[in-house]
């Protein structure tokens, strides 16, 4: 290899290292760069970049792709596969981008096979970019399996469950393909997502006539009744393996039965394990939802008893159940014993504060939290709640400092619900003005008024008897939600506010005619008898 050629191409690594974001001394090192790459083979490099990716080294495969890319010319399908799947867990699109583009440049975009194009495809989507994703799946002539699969996760990962059914539907229509376990598991959290009783029941029904093995889709059924509320299905599905069940199965049944209420069958798969903390945590989180005091301390006896009290994501559950339950006493010392406070521990605490109506107590909470040094930086949820409890307690000034200090010290863009309880907190106050001109502040940073806004903007209206700004809320409240009848009730209270007894007859006459009613209102209580056979002793040593 003469001196000659070496120079060539170093000077052609520097024309193309800007491609891939290179730096100088990876094109000055030659005689690292020929002697450890050029005289290793394709194969040998391509099989050390899929163990990079195997062993979750994903830096260690850009760095060895950086120094193959500029001593060969041959890559191939092999050499990109891994380095997109590592571009795909590395933070940026930038990389991903680069790398399709030296694709492209090196005319090698058109000849890649079906399983380069899959992990393309899944880059663009981990990255958000469903249409770039879309339209690689497009012009791929050949798919298979786990593209079809790739293309599911994606329209599920954007949140797109009605579209991944179809999707479903076009690949039953695809004679070349047959459904895999991951496939019939995509499609029931789909299901799942949008409570589609029927198709999830037919899934089934395709699941038991393939003769798949329930074992691996037993945990993804399991979910599918337990959303849907047909626990006694989720239950008939775990009995029906007669055994063959892991611990991930169980806490998903369990799970499912605290949310159904069905808490004698929940502490009775909780009796047959040793508990962990997410069969624990889930349990937890389902009691926060139903406001189940008596239930959510038994569990707390079971987090003390296996000493599960060493991890953080427990004990926000906790302090959100016991908050949540009225007991914020219980809340605070739990928040106190936790010694590794996190964001959502913080969090937490102040949106206990807040939803107790103690707004000082919260303020004097989240000033802690960013002056004494805690280490935490609140985030945006954290700002939400501070500004929720403050605006509920009256703290208008309060208010104003937290939103500017959201803004100018941790540069957080306000979102749509952060305005919605500054202008609640501003009308509460009767600063009728400062409240437009807040949001026009807000259409001047691009946000569109979601219904929240024009609902406290109607509110803050009808407190104030603005009646021509209140009109024009009103107008393009109706319009972004004509069907929600709590909107109905509160246009109803403004015009009844403002004497215009014509408006409100109009409207409830439209709410009769679209069968709309307001939601009774409800609450939790107990009935002792009702748990008479839950045992006390929860679960069963194995000590």
């Amino acid at each position: 290899m003469s001196i000659g050629y070496l120079i060539f191409r170093a000077k052609c690594c520097s024309k193309t290292c800007s491609v891939l974001n290179l730096q100088k001394p990876y094109v000055i090192n030659t005689r690292y760069l020929f002697d450890e790459v050029s005289r290793r083979d394709i194969c040998s490099l391509n099989s050390q970049l899929a163990s990079h990716v195997r062993s979750r080294d994903f830096l260690a495969v850009w760095a060895l792709f950086r120094r193959v890319h500029c001593a060969r010319l041959d890559l191939d399908a092999y050499t990109f596969t891994p380095v997109l799947a590592a571009c795909s867990a590395l933070p940026g699109p930038e990389r991903g981008r680069q790398v399709h583009g030296l694709m492209i440049k090196a005319g090698s975009d058109t000849g890649m096979g079906t399983v380069t194009k899959t992990a393309l495809m899944d880059m663009y989507s981990k990255y958000g970019y469903l249409a770039e994703a879309v339209k690689v799946f497009e012009e791929m002539e050949f798919k298979d399996v786990v593209t079809w699969n790739a293309l599911l996760s994606s329209f599920l990962r954007h949140g797109l469950a009605k579209e991944s059914i179809g999707i479903f539907a076009a690949m039953t229509r695809s004679e070349r393909v047959e459904f895999s376990e991951f496939t019939l598991c995509s499609v029931l959290k789909a299901c799942a997502f949008l409570k589609a009783i029927r198709q999830g029941k037919q899934v089934h029904g395709l699941i038991v006539v393939l003769g798949r093995d329930l074992v691996v889709l037993g945990t993804a059924l399991v979910d599918f009744y337990s959303v849907v509320g047909f626990i006694s299905e989720a239950m008939k599905v775990f009995s029906g393996l007669n055994g063959r069940v892991d611990d991930i199965m169980r806490n998903s049944l369990i799970s499912g039965c605290v949310q159904n209420r069905k808490y004698k069958e929940a502490f009775f798969i909780m009796s047959t394990m040793r508990p962990n903390v997410i069969a624990l945590t889930s349990a937890l989180a389902a009691c926060s939802e139903n406001l189940d005091l008596w239930i959510g301390k038994q569990i707390h006896c079971v987090v003390l008893r296996f000493g599960f009290t060493f991890d953080p994501q427990l004990c926000n559950v906790l302090l959100d159940m016991y908050a949540k339950c009225g007991k914020i006493s219980n809340a605070l010392s739990l928040f106190d014993g936790i010694c590794h406070k996190d964001v959502v521990s913080w969090t937490s605490m102040i949106d206990a504060y807040g939803s107790h109506g103690r707004g000082a107590k919260a303020l004097e909470l989240f000033r802690k939290m960013d002056e004494e040094g805690s280490g935490v930086l609140p985030n945006s949820v954290t700002f939400l709640a501070v500004l929720s409890a403050c605006a509920h307690s009256g703290l208008v000034d309060q208010v104003r400092e937290c939103f500017n200090l959201m803004r100018d010290k941790y540069g957080l863009d306000p979102s749509p619900e952060h305005y919605t309880c500054f202008i609640d907190a501003l009308g509460k106050a009767g600063q009728i003005n400062e409240v437009w001109c807040l949001f026009n502040d807000m259409a001047k940073n691009g946000f569109k008024p979601t219904a929240a806004v024009w609902a406290a903007l109607v509110n803050v209206c009808s407190l104030n008897r603005d009646v021509t700004m209140g009109e024009f809320a009103a107008k393009q409240l109706l319009e972004l939600e004509p069907d929600d009848p709590a909107y109905y009730i509160l246009l109803s209270n403004f015009y009844a506010a403002i004497n215009k007894w014509d408006v409100v007859d109009n409207l409830r006459s439209i709410m009769r005619k679209k069968q709309l009613a307001k939601k009774p209102g409800s609450s939790w209580f107990t009935v002792a008898n009702c748990r008479e056979n839950v045992p006390i002793n929860l679960v069963k040593s194995n000590r």
